[in-house]
This record gives structure tokens, sequence and C-alpha cells, in this order.
């Protein structure tokens, strides 16, 4: 960090290569050191209001709909995400635009020294989340965001997003069993982390939940004062879903539309939906032609998203049991009969015997890689072996295994789009999924060779 001495300004290259280096801090939970950080900075989350997403799966397609219904409604509305599928500059939006590299780095810079003097006076250091999560509050107060549509990084109560006290509503996507023995041991100690996040007399919102969840959320929620509604997709009807998206009405939202699909998005859509009354009840005016545009105009990436057709290509970031249970009820019902060649990458902390289980029973071939993050993916070598007790045709694709892929790092991922898309015949599914983070290497693969199959033909 030494480069940085001195310099007012600083370069979006120089704010990440910064952040790289508070990476060596780790992720600690606990909010003394994010209190003290946005202390130093004017405590710009005091200038700001929050929905705030906790849960275990869904939360990015919960803060996706219900963001950009908003912003159609007239309201200033700034996203804060991760993990991103597309671009680092991702987690930070206003109105689905992307904070600027110029305006990153900006932002960085003021962060950098509030963490400057914080090291004067003794005071921890900073996680590099903690830092992302600063940047994003200064940058919402400047950007005048009526509202912020915050999303827990991890679990609730400790994490650095819980810092904030204004919170119109708290919502709760679905919640299962994750991050073992980070944030609890037991389903019961993961939702009381999770919520964590309720606020005072805020609204409080959550999607379809085991019982024993429901009811602990229910009764969290008495406590504060907060009024309390759950999702009800079993009041949805469904007038047409397919890969391309679903059609549906839900209580008083009639005759709904949204390109994103997958059988479990109607979960989803009930709870943003739930959110978007809760916060009409508050006051909000949110007229139902925003509502109507809002969903046809959501897009998340990696979430059952179809990148090529002739034959199908999917991408999911289905990374643990409920989700990949999830999935394999969507490619059931979308693509039945339909042979199946899956692209499989993970990360060595997630339940990745339960998720070979419940998905490679229903691939002809499986394909596993090497996630870029070596340092937390599963190797792919191992996943193979996983794999094998499901499939019979299994192959790990490591870097170099293609020799006319253009050398460096993630050629493993290139050489299994290739191979995939080499096997698949036009009536045939390719479905990549796992850890959100390696989609986007995916997408550039699948790019790539569509690219040079194009340029082939001329």
């Amino acid at each position: 960090m030494n480069e940085w001495k001195g310099k007012k300004s600083v370069t979006y290259k120089e704010a990440r290569v910064y952040l790289d280096e508070l990476s060596k801090y780790g992720s600690v939970l606990g909010l003394d050191t994010v209190r003290g950080l946005l202390r130093e900075l004017g405590n710009p989350q005091d200038d700001l209001k929050f929905i705030h997403i906790a849960g275990t799966n869904g939360k990015g397609s919960v803060l996706a709909y219900t963001s950009t219904i908003l912003s159609e409604a007239g309201y200033r509305i700034g996203r804060y995400v991760s993990p991103t599928v597309v671009s680092y500059l991702e987690r930070i939006q206003v109105d689905g635009r992307w904070i600027s590299e110029e305006e990153f780095a900006e932002k960085t810079a003021q962060v950098r020294d509030a963490i400057a003097r914080s090291e004067r006076n003794k005071e921890r250091v900073p996680t590099v989340f903690e830092a992302e999560t600063a940047i994003a509050f200064l940058y919402f107060r400047e950007m005048k965001c009526d509202l912020v549509v915050l999303e827990a990084g991890l679990g609730g109560a400790l994490d650095a997003t819980n810092v904030v006290e204004n919170t119109i509503c708290a919502v709760f996507s679905s919640i299962s069993r994750d991050h073992i023995g980070i944030i609890g041991n037991t389903l019961e100690e993961i939702a009381i982390n999770k919520a964590g996040i309720l606020k005072r007399g805020c609204q409080a919102v959550s999607a379809r939940q085991k019982a024993e969840v429901r009811d602990l959320l229910k009764r969290s929620a008495r406590k504060l004062g907060c009024g309390f509604r759950e999702a009800e997709p079993e009041q949805a009807e469904i007038i047409n879903e397919d890969e391309r998206g679903i059609r549906f009405s839900y209580k008083e939202y009639d005759g709904m539309q949204t390109g994103m699909s997958g059988t479990f998005q109607i979960e989803n859509l009930t709870t943003a939906l739930e959110v978007i009354s809760a916060l009409r009840d508050s006051g909000y005016d949110i007229e139902e032609n925003a509502v109507k545009t809002g969903l046809e105009r959501t897009f998340w990436p990696g979430r059952f998203q179809c990148i090529g057709r002739d034959p199908v290509f999917l991408l999911d970031g289905a990374h643990n049991e409920e989700a990949a249970l999830c999935l394999r009820e969507s490619v059931k019902g979308y693509f039945p009969g339909r042979k199946l060649i899956c692209i499989v990458g993970v990360f060595r902390d997630k339940e990745y015997e339960r998720i070979a289980e419940i998905m490679c029973p229903l691939a002809s071939s499986v394909y596993t890689v090497d996630l870029p993050d070596r340092k937390r993916g599963l190797p792919g070598k191992e996943l193979a072996k996983e794999a094998e007790k499901y499939c019979s045709d299994v192959r790990y694709f490591a870097d170099g295994t293609c020799s006319d892929v253009p050398a460096g790092t993630n050629t493993g991922i290139r050489c299994a789009v290739r191979a995939a898309l080499d096997k698949a015949e036009r009536e045939d599914v390719i479905l990549a999924f796992g850890s959100l983070s390696y989609l986007r290497h995916i997408k550039d693969a699948f790019d790539a060779e569509r690219d040079q199959e194009e340029g082939d033909k001329v």
C-alpha cells in the first residue's frame, strides 16, 4: 500500500490492487471495525434508507425484481450485490447502471484515507468486504438514492451490511443450511443469524420457509414490532412457463411476465411482490404498470440464464443442496427426455457431494473444471471422482487440455465448453452450473467459441 502514500487521486487499477491487498485480512464477522470506518467517513449509511435482504438462495433474484420495479416507479434505487457474475463493478449499481471505474476509484481513495487514519489510531484494518461496503454507501449517498436494496454478504447479524439502521423492509429469501460452522451449525442457528437484519418497526417479508424457520422469523419480528408477511407461491397461477420466462398472476398482480426462468423463480417472484405490497402499505407510490414493466425488464445473470440455442446452453449458480434440488426440477420440467451435458465447478466448502448426487444422474456427460479462484475452488479432478458415482461419461478439463486454446488461466473452462458444444446435437441441452463466480468465464468461453465458429465460416 506504500505506493498510495501522498496520492490524492488514483486509477481504477490502483484501486483494485489496494482492495486485493486488503483481502489478506480475510473475512471477519462483526460490526465494530466497519462502524469505525464509516464513522471516519461521516456515516453515509445514516443518510440512506434500505431494503435489506438475507437468505441462502434467491437473494439476487429478489433484489433484481424489487429494485427494477422501484426504478420503474420513479425512485432512484441503489443495488449492492455479491458475488458478481459479469464484472467486479456490477456489485454497486444505481437504477441498473454499474458504478464507473472513475467513480469507484474516487470512492476507494476516500476509504483508503479513512483506513489510514484508523491505522494511526491502532484500529483494526477493515476486510475487503467492509471496505467495499463503505465505498457503496459513499456512492449511494452521493447519488441521492431514495432506497438502497442491500444484499447481505454472509449471514445477517454480524455481516458488514448490518451496520445500517434505517431499514424500511427486511427481506428473507429461502433459508437453508449453508456456511455450516461459520454462521451456525443448525438450521435454527442459521435462521437466528439471518434474522439479525430486522430493525425495530420495519416491515418483514419472507419467502415460504420451513416451519421452524417461519416460526423463528415471526417471533423475532414480533419482538421488534415489525409487520410480517410471507409469500404464498401456491396462490400463483402459472399461465405459461418455459426456459424463456414465466407468465403468471399472483393475488392482485394479474397477467405478470418475466424473462427469467426456472421452476424456483415463482418463489422469488412472489417474495418480491410481497415486498412491493409491504412498501405500498408503508406509503410508497408504486403503480401496477411499474410492477408489470419492472418484472418484464428484470435481468439477473447466472440464474437459469439461457445464452445459446440449438443446442440450448444454460448457466445457473446452483452451489448448494437446495439450489441443486430446484435446478433438477427445472431441468426435468423444461427438458423432459432431452440429453443433458453438464459442466460443473464448485468451491470446496460447498456440499459438492450432494450437488453431484442430485444433478449428475440426469446427465449423459459431466465435464468438471477448476475454478479461477484456486484457493477456494474444489479441484476439478476431485469433483470428477464424485461425479463418476452417478454418470458413466465424466471428464476433467485441466488448463492446457486443448493445445490450440490461447495460453493462460481458465483454459480448462474453454476446453470444456468446446467439448460440450462439439458433443451436443441441436436438441440437446448444455448446462453449466455451480459457483456463480465462474459463470462469467463460461460465458466468455462460449462467446469465444461462437466467434471462432463464425470466423471459420468467412
